[in-house]
């Protein structure tokens, strides 16, 4: 059960581990494993929820799209391109 629970990067909680066992051949119910986890100080971390990074509601300009997706040149030097998502 531990080496189950590692596995998973301590992710794992009592609901998924004993499906986890169940597939290597061993069976226990849920609250085995969350009596076994107990006594084991075995904690599942918490997954963490999406942030997000940009703020699209401002009233800044919005650079002119100049090479209007065409990135081919002819010649070296001829297009750049950069990104300053953050400063």
């Amino acid at each position: 059960m531990e080496a189950v629970f590692i596995d998973s990067k301590q992710r794992h909680g009592a609901r998924h581990i004993p499906v986890e066992l169940t597939e290597q051949g061993y069976k226990h119910d849920i609250k085995t494993i969350n009596k076994s986890m107990g006594r084991q100080d075995l904690v599942a971390k918490a997954t963490r929820k999406f942030k997000s990074t940009t703020d699209s509601r401002h009233n800044f300009p919005v650079a002119p799209n100049i090479l209007e997706q065409d990135f081919t040149a002819d010649k070296p030097n001829q297009k750049w391109a950069g990104d300053i998502t953050r400063l």
